[in-house]
């Protein structure tokens, strides 16, 4: 049978966690420096253990304000220091409740910048490698960071994105498009289901780009986010497809 993970973006205080984590496999946990603090991510962590939900660290550039998705210029001291400090974060917080932390996915502008910049990717993994070099690196598909995992040693997983529509290089639609993101529960299922099935990438213009789909990711942060995860999930279920936690 074939496999999949589906994840969310929780923790962030702008989402019915609670019912997403009844959906999805996999939880990405603010940790701190876009959205969340110590008590929100300790409660998440709690929430996901409760019903067997993986654990992931979501790190973002420091960028309370906008919510970690406006790029920041630091070094790569400086981004190898961020990335490191949340992921442990988070790894205590689930010690606190003798979980796992199983993989590391960095959160909006560091993320889309690791896809495409590799000396941004490659501090990315070193931060996580250093932090536990078990640690599944959860990075867009076909990206600068899957190659940056890889070459760090860690384990990636490739993933693709059920509310949002891609370009013709196979990148995500900015979000400042009109079209950047899809809303409709029916159009994000067909869109998954090309992509975890069929093994492909449909742009917004129509271009057919061959991906490797490891992973489904709905952002929590919408507010139909819990119904377009319930449609994800009874797409892939009735295309055969398991959905399994990541690691």
């Amino acid at each position: 049978m074939k496999t999949i993970n589906l994840n969310a973006d929780l923790g962030e205080g702008c989402g019915d966690d609670a019912a997403m984590l009844d959906v999805v496999a996999s939880a990405n946990i603010a940790c701190g420096f876009h959205a969340g603090d110590a008590a929100m991510m300790s409660r998440t962590v709690a929430a996901a253990m409760a019903r067997g939900v993986g654990l992931g660290a979501h790190p973002s550039y420091p960028d309370r304000e906008g919510f970690g998705r406006r790029a920041m210029e630091l070094s790569v001291a400086e981004l190898e220091a961020v990335v490191a400090c949340q992921v442990g974060a988070l790894a205590g917080v689930v010690a606190l409740h003798g979980g796992h932390l199983a993989h590391v996915k960095p959160h909006g502008a560091l993320s889309n910048r690791a896809a495409v910049e590799l000396d941004i990717a490659q501090a990315v993994a070193r931060a996580v490698a250093a932090v536990d070099g078990g640690l599944i690196l959860l990075a867009p598909a076909g990206s600068a960071l899957v190659e940056a995992g890889r070459r760090s040693g860690l384990r990636v997983a490739e993933e693709v994105f059920a509310d949002r529509t891609y370009d013709d290089e196979g990148y995500l639609v900015p979000r400042s498009s009109p079209h950047a993101l899809i809303h409709d529960p029916a159009e994000a299922a067909a869109h998954v289901l090309r992509m975890a099935r069929d093994g492909v990438i449909r742009s917004l213009s129509g271009r057919e780009i061959a991906c490797q789909a490891q992973s489904v990711c709905v952002h929590g942060d919408d507010p139909g986010a819990v119904a377009l995860a319930r449609a994800v999930r009874a797409a892939l279920a009735s295309a055969g497809i398991k959905i399994i936690p990541l690691g």
